[in-house]
Order: structure tokens, then sequence, then C-alpha cells
């Protein structure tokens, strides 16, 4: 573990222990940085450092950051299925070590290795294996935390209702989390991995519009995401759209599925490629055929841009002439994409209650939408991210309503903000309620009882819930 103090964009270290994952040196540096509540520092808490706002690692005025990288140890008991992973481990770490244990287990968690654990987790965190069991965060049995007091909690003694708000309402406003237990899945020995890409001219439109009617209702093991693109120059650019998928089965079976409720893909067995779960990590990740399993244990990020993302929940199928106007505003762009995963199967079983994550019946699919560019600057980032907030801001008929929900790993600070020191319950919900829906109130109850000061706080950190509102009433 190293601890950091900063002011906005660089830090200066001032202490760093040895490569250990003992919570008790833990702790004693732990209760030396509490201290700083006495001369107003607030705490930043680092797994990965993939917050898409940087509130891991940005202030603007001095801070500390706990940057838990060297809190990685990933333990595997194939017994009775679980693992306990330390939050500063990323998902390649925490994959590499399932596969290295067994080959038919494997865990609903995200797509990009070197994303840290302890923060895709918080908030809610979702894969490939989504419609099939849900959330990383529904397979979440135990956790391990240092609340406002120095004190270090597992489920049993945080008390259900902490434990309810960690998993999914963001664990930076609650405490800083140290490991998690979590449930490992079965996984077949062999799944099959699929990619089919069309340009406009090739018919995009009507295949991503048959899509959206089919892709929540398929068989829960079956994944297909749709990431959209442009492709070419000048004359010859065009939008191309990746239909992603991997099945948990063989291709015989696939093809059947496809072809009953998706004829319109098209697809051969030639497009098919059988391989083992964890192959399938590394084959929806982008890495090349053959590359080792050891790649996953790289914690730098693959690709290196400035960008911007915001995101959205559909709840009915947009219509051709709705997609067409997404498509003239991607011409207008180069490097931008748009990802729209599915939602369905073991999503529609689990209310919206059950964690903080409220993002499940009704929803058809997620958007992500993503904006890069190379060169930094005031005027490429005014361009850029103005695009960006001009497809959202068209985007508003086709999406979720009362409220427009986001996601909260897509972390976007154009939602809302909360002011320096204590914003108010009602100002936060402003944002609030577009990740959490009517569980941001309960959020805010957890909040006020377990860091009553607000110590735990950043830019979008759960705010204090005001003694004037009643605590056991609940947002619709």
């Amino acid at each position: 573990m190293s601890i950091q103090f900063g002011a906005y964009t660089k830090s200066i270290k001032i202490i760093h222990t040895s490569n250990s994952s003992s919570y008790s040196i833990f702790c004693s540096l732990l209760n030396k940085i509490l201290d700083g509540k006495n001369h107003g520092l607030q705490i930043r808490v680092r797994s990965g450092g993939h917050d898409y706002e940087g509130l891991s690692y940005l202030y603007k005025t001095p801070f500390i950051i706990v940057d838990l990288i060297n809190l990685r140890s990933v333990e595997i008991n194939l017994e009775d299925e679980t693992a306990s992973v330390q939050s500063g481990a990323t998902l390649g770490e925490l994959y590499y070590s399932i596969s290295k244990e067994s080959g038919i287990h494997g865990f609903p968690t995200g797509l990009y290795p070197s994303v840290g654990v302890g923060g895709h987790l918080s908030s809610g965190g979702f894969g490939t294996l989504l419609r099939k069991y849900g959330l990383e965060a529904d397979n979440v049995l135990d956790a391990y935390l240092i609340d406002v007091n120095g004190k270090i909690v597992d489920r049993e003694s945080m008390g259900e209702d902490l434990f309810w708000a960690i998993r999914g309402g963001g664990g930076a406003s609650f405490g800083i989390i140290l490991s998690w237990k979590i449930k490992l899945v079965r996984v077949p020995q062999v799944v099959t991995g699929i990619t089919i890409s069309k340009t406009l001219e090739q018919g995009a439109t009507k295949l991503v519009s048959k899509w959206q009617y089919i892709a929540d209702k398929l068989h829960e093991d079956l994944f297909i995401r749709v990431v959209i693109r442009v492709v070419g120059n000048g004359t010859q650019k065009t939008v191309h759209a990746s239909f992603n998928s991997i099945f948990l089965g063989g291709v015989e079976r696939l093809i059947s599925l496809i072809n009953e409720s998706f004829p319109e893909l098209g697809l051969q067995v030639q497009d098919c490629i059988e391989m083992s779960w964890i192959q399938s990590v590394l084959y929806f990740t982008g890495y090349q055929n053959g590359d080792p399993l050891e790649v996953l244990l790289d914690r730098n990020t693959l690709y290196k841009s400035f960008f911007k993302a915001k995101s959205d929940y559909v709840e009915k199928p947009i219509s051709d002439i709705g997609l067409e106007g997404i498509w003239e505003r991607f011409l207008k762009e180069e490097m931008v994409f748009m990802i729209m995963d599915p939602y369905g199967g073991r999503m529609n079983e689990i209310s919206e209650s059950e964690t903080p994550f409220p993002h499940r019946k009704g929803s058809l699919y997620n958007i992500q939408y993503l904006v890069k560019w190379e060169v930094n600057g005031i005027v490429a980032s005014k361009k850029h991210v103005h695009w960006i907030r001009m497809l959202y801001k068209y985007m508003k008929p086709y999406v979720s309503k009362y409220p427009r929900a986001a996601y909260l790993n897509y972390r976007d600070l154009d939602l809302g903000i909360n002011k320096k020191g204590n914003t108010s319950y009602s100002e936060a919900r402003v944002w609030g309620v577009k990740y959490f829906k009517g569980n941001f109130k309960r959020l805010a109850q957890v909040k006020s009882k377990i860091d009553p000061n607000n110590f735990f706080r950043n830019e979008q950190s759960i705010p204090l819930l005001p003694a004037t509102i009643k605590a056991d009433t609940f947002e619709k």
C-alpha cells in the first residue's frame, strides 16, 4: 500500500509500505490518516484508478490518496466455490487466479483486465455473464471494510444495511473496502465466441433494430452486445456495427438458437470459435489469438487516450429514424463508440431494491457513449465533449425517463456534482436518482448512520439524510 498527498493533477508520495496485505499494518497507517479529519483533509481510495472522472486521484484542494495496489491477493476455495479477493487486485488477476484452479468456474465481472476489483464491484459491475448470473454485486457473500472510526468490520459486524449499500452504491462513500468474499459461478468447459460486423451499406441499421427486440429475450446462456463505431475516412466514411457474442455452450446449439431468433444475422459455422471460458475473456477484451493468460496480469491499460463517456438505459426499442439520427451524428466525429449491452435473463429476476443497483426488469439494454481524442488541449477537449453532450441531448426521447437512468461505473459529472463541503440531500438527488432511482434515499440513510460527519466524500458521494426526512420512507 502507498499513501499519497496530492493537489488536483499531481500528487506527492509521503508513505510507502512493503508489499504486505497485513490488515494490522493497514489499520495502523489508517489511524494516522484518519487524523487528517482534524486538518480538513479528504481521503481518496484507489484500487485500479479507472474512475471515468478521476475521482480516485484528482481534487482541487489537498487530499490523501490511499492506493491499494499492494493489497491484491486472491484466494480460491473450490470446496465451497468461493473466492476472497482484495480490493487492490484487478479483474484480470481475479480471472487468472480462478482459471489456474478450475476450468469450470468463473465470475460475472467486467471485460477489462486492468480495472480494479474494489471500485468496479462496489458500483455493481457486469460482464458477459450478466444475463446468466447477474452483477458482480449480486454474487458477493461478505466484505471487510475500514469504517470512519478506523475499525475493520465484516458483514456480521457492519450490519445488513451497510453490506447492502456497498454492493452497488459505491464503496467510497462509506469507508475503505479491503476485500470481498465472492461466490464463484459454474461455466461449461466449452464456450463459443462470434463477431459479425456490418456497415450501413450492408444493412447494419436493420440488424441493430432487430437486435433491440430480441437481445434481452434470448436464452440466458447467450450474450450479444453491439458496438457501434465509425470506420474509413473522407467519402469512404461509414458507420460500423459489430455483434460480439459469448455463448455458454458449443457451436451447434448456438447456431440453432440464433437461426431461431435472429436469422437476419446470417450466422455460419465459420463465424464461430469454440474456446474455454477463460479464453473467451481474452477474446472479448481484444487480445490476439494465442496470447498467454499471463497478459491478464498486466495492470497497464490496453488503450491510452483522452475521452469522455456518458450512459443511458433503453426501455423501448429505438426507431429506425432514431438510429439514423445517431449515425448522422457519428459521421461528424472520428473516434466515437456506442456500446449496447443486453439485459434480461437473471437481471429480470432480481428486485431493483435488492442492491443499490436498480436497473433490472424493464431495461432492454444499457448504452455507453464514448468519444476519444489523441491530442490534449482546451480546444480539442471542448470540441469532443460538446459533441458527446449534443449526442446525449439528441438521445433524450429514446431512453429511460423519470429518471433518465445512468450507470455509476460510467461516472458522469455532467449529471451533477456535490458542492465543496456538505451538499444537501435535495441537491445531490439531482444526480443520485439517475444512478440509484428509489434506492438513493436508503443509501443516504445508511450514510447518515455510519458516517454522520460526511468524512468519506467526493464530487458524487452519497449525502447525509436530513433529520426532517423520515428515514423509513423510500422514494419510488
